[in-house]
C-alpha cells in the first residue's frame, strides 16, 4: 500500500445478497439497528430508514436462537415492502444463533474472540505448542460445519474482531494487542482458505484509533503473506456521537481509505442508525475523488515503519518539534475558546492584534517593520529570513516545491508551514516530509490544510480525515487548520479534538460509547448526554458508556471507566475492566459513577 497515492487495495469479491462487495464494486455503506430483534415491527421500520438513507448492508443483533429465527420475520415483511437490502446477522457467543441466522439472513457475523473458546474472563492462561494446536482443532470442529451451511445457503461471513474483545487464549500469548487482533482473525481465515469458503469479509476494530489502524494495516501485510485477498470492513468502534464521534471516526477509517484498504464502511455513532450513513457517504466521496488524481512522486525516509510509525525526527524550535506535543495555529482570535482548546499560535494578518496574548504566540506576515512578532514569509520572500530575529520564523512552503530548492535556502532556525494545492493533499505533504527528511533536515514542520470555502460539516469530516492520516502518519509537530467559513473558536475546537482523535493531545474527557443495538438496555443517546452532562469537565479521562455486557468491559478496553448496561433499569459501573459495583438501578448509576471517580482520587469539581 502507499501513504502517497490513493490506489484501491485488490481483493476477491463476496456476493451478500446480491450486493457484492470487494475488487471493482463501490465502497459499500452500512449500518445496525437498534431496536430489538424480536420487536418486528420497530424492526422494519427502523430498517426501512436505514435503507432510504442509502444503507447496502443492514445488521441486527440476533443472541439467541430465537432472535435470530425472526429475523427471518423481519426480512419477509422488508421484501413485501419492497426493501431488497441484504440483510446481517450479528452474533457474539452463541453459535447456536449463527447456524439458525445462517438460514434466513445473507450475511452473518462471527467475534472469533467468542465463536469457539469460552467468555472471556482476563484470566492467564498458559499451553504448550501442542495444547494450543488441540485449541485450534476446536475451532475447526465448531466452524467447518458452520462453513458448510453458509455454503449451502449462499450465505457470507464477516469475521468480526473488536479490540477487548479477544479469547483469554489469544490474550494468554499475545496480550490485548495488534498482533493477537491479527491472529485471532487469521486463525479463522485459514479454515475458510483451507475449506475453499471464500465468500468472507474481515473487520478489526477499536474505539482507538491508533490501534485499529495499525491493527488493519498489520491484517493487510499478513493476509499478502499468506495469499490472501479477502475484502475489508473498516469502523471505529464506540465513537460517540456529535462532533467528536465525527472526528474520530474520519480519523480511523479516512487514514485507511487515503491508503486505498476498505471495501465496506461504518460510521459507529451513538445516534439513529440512519444518521450515520450520510457521515459515511461523505466520507468515502472525499476520499474517493484522489482516485484519478496526478501521480505523487515519493519514497519513506529510512527506517519509516508503516504498519505502526514513530514520530518524524525534529528538532526544537521554541516549543515546536522534538518531543513537545503538537502546537495549534489558529487564523484570528476568538474572546472565548472551549475550555482546553485555546491555540498555542495566533496567525494574526490585520493590525487587530490583541493586547492580553503574549506576543511570542503572535504570528504576523513578514514587514520589513519590528520584530516584536513570530514572523510568517511566504515562500517569495524566503531571502529575507537570515536577516530576521523574530522569535519564531514561519516559512510557507508549497509541497510541490522541489527538495533541493527549500534545502538551499532554509534556515536552521525556520518552522516550515506545509500546505498543498494537490487533489490528494495529505499525499504530497507526507512525501514533501519524508523527502525533507531524507535530506537530512530536522526542521518542524506545521501542516497546514485549507478549506476556503467550505461549511462547518464539510470542514469537520475533511480535516479529521486529511490531517489525521498526516498525524498518524507520524508528522506530529503542528497543525493549522484554515476554514475562514468557520468560526475561529470552533475550529480551535476541532482541530483539538483530531489530536485527540489521533491519541496525540488531551483537552477535553474521551467518551467511548456504543451506538445501541438490539441488546441495549438503557435509552442510549439519553444516557449518553446525562453521562457527559456530569462528567464533561474531567479533562483527560476515558468513560465507556455501553449498552450491555458484550461491549463492555471488553470492547471499552482503555476507558477509565465504565458505565455498562446489566439487565433492564441495571447498570454495573467498572475501573478499568474490573466490575466495582453490579446491579446498580439504573436512577441510581450516575451518582454512584461519580462517587466511584472520587474514591478513586480522579474527581474535581467542575469550575
Amino acid at each position: 500500500m502507499s501513504i502517497f497515492n490513493y490506489n484501491r487495495r485488490k481483493t476477491v469479491a463476496v456476493n451478500i445478497g446480491g450486493t457484492p462487495l470487494g475488487s471493482d464494486y463501490p465502497i459499500r455503506l452500512q449500518s445496525m439497528a437498534s431496536t430489538s430483534t424480536m420487536d418486528t415491527d420497530g424492526s422494519v421500520a427502523q430498517c426501512q430508514r436505514i435503507a432510504d438513507a442509502g444503507a447496502a448492508y443492514i445488521r441486527l443483533t440476533a443472541q439467541g436462537v430465537r432472535e435470530a429465527e425472526n429475523l427471518g420475520n423481519i426480512k419477509s415483511q422488508l421484501r413485501k415492502n419492497g426493501v431488497t437490502t441484504p440483510l446481517v446477522a450479528d452474533i457474539h457467543f452463541n453459535p447456536r444463533a449463527a447456524f439458525a441466522a445462517a438460514e434466513v439472513v445473507e450475511k452473518v457475523r462471527i467475534n472469533p474472540g467468542n465463536f469457539v473458546d469460552p467468555s472471556r474472563t482476563f484470566q492467564q492462561l498458559t499451553y504448550t505448542d501442542e495444547e494450543y494446536a488441540e485449541e485450534i482443532k476446536k475451532i475447526e470442529a465448531t466452524f467447518i460445519p458452520f462453513l458448510d451451511l453458509c455454503r449451502k445457503n449462499n450465505t457470507a461471513i464477516r469475521i468480526g474482531v473488536n479490540h477487548g474483545s479477544l479469547s483469554d487464549r489469544i490474550m494468554s500469548r499475545y496480550g490485548d494487542t495488534p498482533a493477537g487482533m491479527v491472529e485471532s482473525a487469521m486463525e479463522f481465515l485459514r479454515v475458510c482458505v483451507a475449506q475453499n469458503f471464500l465468500n468472507v469479509v474481515i473487520s478489526i476494530k477499536a474505539s482507538n484509533t491508533v490501534i485499529m489502524v495499525e491493527t488493519m494495516r498489520r491484517l493487510v501485510v499478513a493476509m499478502e503473506k499468506e495469499n490472501m485477498h479477502f475484502p475489508l470492513h473498516l469502523g471505529v468502534t464506540e465513537a460517540g456521537d456529535g462532533e467528536d464521534g465525527r472526528v474520530k471516526s474520519a480519523v480511523g477509517i479516512g487514514t485507511l481509505l487515503a491508503e486505498g484498504i476498505g471495501d465496506t464502511i461504518r460510521v459507529s455513532l451513538s445516534e439513529e442508525p440512519e444518521c450515520e450513513i450520510p457521515v459515511a457517504d461523505a466520507l468515502v466521496k472525499y476520499i474517493s475523488q484522489r482516485a484519478n488524481a496526478p501521480q505523487i512522486e515519493g519514497s519513506p525516509f529510512d527506517g519509516y515503519c508503516y504498519e505502526a510509525p514513530s514520530r518524524r525526527p525534529s528538532k526544537t524550535i521554541g516549543k515546536i518539534g522534538g518531543e513537545a506535543l503538537p502546537i495549534v495555529i489558529a487564523n484570528g482570535y476568538a474572546e472565548k475558546y472551549a475550555d482546553g482548546c485555546t491555540p498555542d499560535y495566533f496567525y494574526i494578518a490585520d493590525d487587530n492584534i490583541p493586547t492580553d496574548v503574549d506576543a511570542n504566540k503572535i504570528i504576523v506576515p513578514f514587514t520589513d517593520g519590528s520584530n516584536k512578532y513570530c514572523q510568517l514569509f511566504s515562500w517569495q520572500q524566503r531571502d529575507a529570513i537570515k536577516g530576521c530575529d523574530a522569535p519564531i520564523k514561519f516559512l510557507e512552503v508549497n509541497a510541490s516545491t522541489p527538495i533541493n530548492e527549500v534545502v538551499s535556502v532554509i534556515d536552521g532556525n525556520v518552522v516550515i508551514v506545509l500546505y498543498s494545492n494537490h487533489i490528494n493533499a495529505p499525499g504530497e505533504m507526507q512525501a514533501f516530509a519524508h523527502a525533507f527528511t531524507q535530506a537530512q533536515k530536522t526542521n518542524p514542520i506545521v501542516m497546514r490544510v485549507d478549506y476556503i470555502n467550505s461549511s462547518l460539516d464539510d470542514v469537520t469530516l475533511m480535516a479529521a480525515a486529511d490531517l489525521g492520516t498526516i498525524l498518524l502518519n507520524g508528522n506530529r509537530d503542528g497543525i493549522w487548520l484554515n476554514a475562514p467559513l468557520v468560526e475561529p473558536a470552533t475550529v480551535a475546537r476541532l482541530s483539538f479534538g483530531i489530536l485527540q482523535a489521533a491519541r496525540l493531545r488531551i483537552s477535553r474527557t474521551e467518551y467511548i460509547s456504543c451506538p445501541g443495538c438490539g441488546r441495549t438496555l438503557f435509552d442510549l443517546q439519553s444516557t449518553v448526554k446525562a453521562v457527559k452532562e456530569a462528567t464533561a469537565h474531567l479533562k483527560g479521562l476515558k468513560i465507556g458508556v455501553m449498552g450491555c455486557i458484550v461491549n463492555g468491559p471488553g470492547e471499552m478496553a482503555d476507558a477509565d471507566y465504565g458505565y455498562v448496561g446489566a439487565g433492564v433499569g441495571k447498570v454495573s459501573l467498572y475501573k478499568n475492566k474490573t466490575c466495582i459495583e453490579k446491579n446498580i438501578p439504573t436512577e441510581e448509576a450516575i451518582p454512584r459513577l461519580i462517587n466511584l471517580i472520587k474514591s478513586e482520587g480522579d474527581w474535581v469539581d467542575p469550575a
